[in-house]
């Protein structure tokens, strides 16, 4: 299946020069590392399950999500948008990495480690005058307790096992990078079995055919509500394949992310072909 990666031209490569095969060879080792760091091993969880996927529009992206156990079960789920494509955003990703993996370790909810984030990664931020989109959620999938704070970023969809598409409570809050004393609110909402959670950036929603026309919010609730039952690879492998089939596999102009959360249940469905 392609990506529609857009990898950087270099012409002929017997005609490359020394710098320009340097140049070459650290993106794709930059490529190297980014690939390894989005896609760890995922958690392993005794009750429900995680997945998670980025396809960068470009060699590498700066969209980011991660997973962080925490105690008792629990898990810190995180996705997020660093304004900007290509290398430069790749490198803020990385910062928003190291940033996140060090609040969780330190804070008590994901209003506490949105709030340290911002404040650690605040002044490098306006000096590069970028901006980090997020949301980040604590889930313990023994309970189906999900707390989540939100920084600018899109609110997941939710969808109950008997096709009801619910909105949890509203809640915004400024970018990373947006102002410097931003504390973060947090609100809660109760998952029940086989619940579907569904992250993501707006590389998805935003995705174009030849005609111009968006991919939009309602053909991904759709796509949902059709396989919400299945796994939730299978349904991040169903969803990349329905945005490669509706834009006809052009060039992606932005990053594709997802994030994808399945409540305690008999998980079922088998990978597409």
């Amino acid at each position: 299946m392609k990506h529609n990666l857009l990898f950087p031209s270099f012409g002929d490569v017997g005609q490359l020069t020394e710098s320009q095969k340097t140049l070459q060879r650290e993106i794709h080792l930059a490529r190297n590392i980014q690939t390894k760091l989005l896609n760890g091993e995922k958690p392993k969880l005794t009750n429900g399950e995680v997945s998670g996927i980025s396809i960068p529009a470009r060699l590498i992206g700066g969209d980011y999500f991660d997973f962080y156990p925490l105690g008792d079960g629990k898990i810190r789920i995180i996705i997020g948008d660093v304004m900007g494509k290509g290398i430069p955003a790749a490198m803020l990703m990385i910062l928003t990495r190291g940033a996140f993996r060090s609040a969780a370790e330190a804070t008590q909810g994901p209003g506490e480690t949105l709030t340290a984030m911002n404040k650690g990664m605040y002044a490098d931020l306006r000096k590069l005058g970028s901006f980090v989109t997020v949301f980040c959620a604590d889930w313990d999938p023994n309970t189906g307790d999900f707390v989540y704070a939100n920084a600018g970023h899109i609110p997941p969809v939710i969808i109950r096992s008997k096709a009801d598409v619910v909105e949890p409570p509203k809640l915004r809050g400024v970018m990373l990078g947006g102002l410097p004393e931003q504390v973060y609110q947090e609100e809660r909402f109760q998952l029940q079995e086989e619940d579907l959670v569904f992250f993501y950036t707006d590389g998805i929603i935003e995705a174009s055919n030849r005609d111009g026309e968006m991919f939009k919010l309602n053909r991904l609730i759709s796509i949902l509500l059709e396989h919400r039952h299945e796994q939730a690879t299978v349904i991040e492998t169903r969803v990349v394949n329905q945005i490669h089939f509706f834009t006809e596999d052009l060039p992606q102009k932005d990053d594709i992310t997802m994030v994808i959360l399945k409540a305690g249940g008999e998980k079922n469905g088998e990978p597409p072909l």
